[in-house]
């Protein structure tokens, strides 16, 4: 409503997220259309928006899902010609964590420890420079799709790693905002990613143990192995 969004507009939004950003676009009486999603940050990819922008196109609503920042000078390039709106959408479960630098600076470093230790899933990608917040810490398990994450994730729980599955349906899948689109990037991550702990009250210990029972399993387990 802020940026005069209204009834007939168009507002360029993620998939791979929550409902959220959808909704809001909905209340206000614009319609939502969908992008596909950066494989390394998760959030909208520049070049994905620009194909997504027509005449109707009122604003870009950007959610940095996992704590990984939004390429917002590319998209502010790729709309230069007619420059649009960019809404930064934070999810209500990561107001507080947002605003917690000293518990962010923790979460940074038991990242860093995760991603020197695991093996057989493929571990975040940052750039030098960009500073992650790590609201979530998401790593890929590569194979097949779904039936290998969710093996492997059924076995991790089994061991005492509280993991889960962060975005399990893409927006533009579900019923009531469903479009006939080919995201590929958004389609891949709903099929590979899993969040592991990397709270900021964790222990070595606890790390330790996220870490072993990861490399234990040795990466993908097949379809319909016990847990």
């Amino acid at each position: 409503m802020a940026a005069g969004v209204g009834s007939g507009d168009e507002v360029v939004v993620p998939s791979y997220a929550t409902t959220a950003a959808a909704e809001a676009v909905r209340s206000v009486g614009a319609t939502p259309v969908f992008a596909d999603i950066d494989a390394a940050s998760y959030c909208l990819a520049p070049a994905s928006v620009a194909a997504a922008v027509t005449a109707r196109t009122a604003a870009i609503v950007v959610a940095e899902l996992f704590g990984h920042p939004a390429d917002l000078a590319s998209l502010r390039l790729v709309t230069a010609a007619c420059p649009l709106p960019v809404i930064n959408h934070i999810e209500p479960s990561d107001i507080g964590r947002a605003a917690d630098r000293d518990a962010a600076r923790r979460r940074r470093m038991n990242a860093a420890c995760l991603d020197a230790r695991l093996t057989g899933v493929l571990t975040p990608v940052v750039p030098p420079g960009i500073e992650h917040r790590y609201h979530s810490y998401v790593v890929r398990v590569p194979g097949n799709g779904r039936p290998d994450r969710d093996a492997f994730a059924r076995a991790l729980r089994s061991r005492g790693v509280d993991c889960r599955v962060p975005v399990k349906t893409p927006v533009h899948r579900m019923p009531p905002f469903r479009r006939e689109l080919r995201l590929p990037q958004t389609e891949r991550a709903v099929d590979e990613c899993l969040a592991l702990p990397v709270g900021a009250g964790m222990t070595r210990r606890e790390l330790h143990r996220v870490v072993s029972a990861c490399n234990a399993l040795g990466g993908l387990l097949p379809y319909g192995a016990a847990a």
